[in-house]
């Protein structure tokens, strides 16, 4: 296999990456451009014999180390929810950031992320934590919780509250969401669609969405009774009973991609 070859497959995610530590597609790519370059003035700058994509990896970091602060050009076709993501990324650490997205999304474990930056797998660790400590700190919410069972509706503000959010009210009914809802605008809206007095969460919700915009998560045991095609159907639906990893996995979800949360 020829050096073209064995690089090839890697060099989607080589731009990826790219483009996630340095903030935009052209400065990404130029990242990327920066490493062909040199492997066609020096192919022995890899070992074919070793893992590749760990070198491949390291060179784009190296790269990145040589122009980290250099003003990268806007990337105008990146959709509203990767520019969101990556007005976050871009206040986590060079370092810290890069530890983040070797191991989360470039799917690296700890040692060879260290082999990329250059750090021991504590190191690694540690920078890990930096960046998730960041990012919770950007996405906290006050969330409104719309839930007619008592022990449910306990158990998710328990969950939302060691997230570091703050719970702003319970609704248990259709009138009472809309209300806490223009009180408190809350950054996020968890919601049942069967409600104490019979009347419908679905309803309580788009009621709510008509004055605010607001992402919502429904916590149900009726998902048939969303997942219909009748209607617009929501991004994020959780069935009960419903895991607390599930639940918070779909919290910190919708508020990174959420910009009312992002720091001036």
């Amino acid at each position: 296999m020829s050096l073209g070859q064995a690089i090839a497959p890697h060099l989607p995610y080589l731009r990826r990456y790219g483009r996630a530590i340095s903030g935009s597609q052209p400065a990404g790519d130029a990242l990327v451009a920066r490493l062909l370059e040199t492997l066609v003035a020096n192919p022995a700058a890899v070992d074919l014999d070793h893992d590749l994509r760990v070198q491949l990896y390291r060179m784009v970091h190296d790269n990145f180390g040589l122009v980290a602060e250099q003003a990268a050009a806007n990337d105008d076709g990146a959709s509203p929810e990767i520019a969101i993501a990556d007005a976050r990324l871009r206040r986590v650490p060079s370092l810290a950031r890069q530890a983040l997205l070797l191991t989360a999304v470039e799917g690296f474990d700890a040692e060879d992320t260290g082999r990329i930056i250059g750090r021991d797998t504590d190191a690694v660790n540690a920078l890990i934590a930096e960046a998730t400590e960041e990012i919770e700190r950007q996405t906290r919410a006050r969330i409104l919780i719309i839930e007619d069972e008592p022990i449910i509706a306990m158990d998710i503000e328990m969950i939302v509250r060691d997230l570091g959010h703050d719970v702003v009210a319970v609704a248990t009914t259709h009138a009472e969401a809309v209300a806490e809802a223009q009180t408190h605008k809350p950054g996020l809206v968890l919601a049942d669609i069967q409600l104490a007095d019979n009347s419908s969460g679905i309803e309580a919700v788009q009621e709510i969405l008509t004055g605010m915009n607001v992402p919502v998560i429904f916590i149900t045991a009726f998902p048939e009774r969303l997942l219909t095609g009748d209607r617009p159907e929501p991004a994020f639906l959780l069935t009960k009973p419903y895991q607390p990893a599930t639940l918070r996995a779909a919290i910190s979800q919708v508020l990174f991609f959420d910009e009312s949360t992002v720091p001036a």
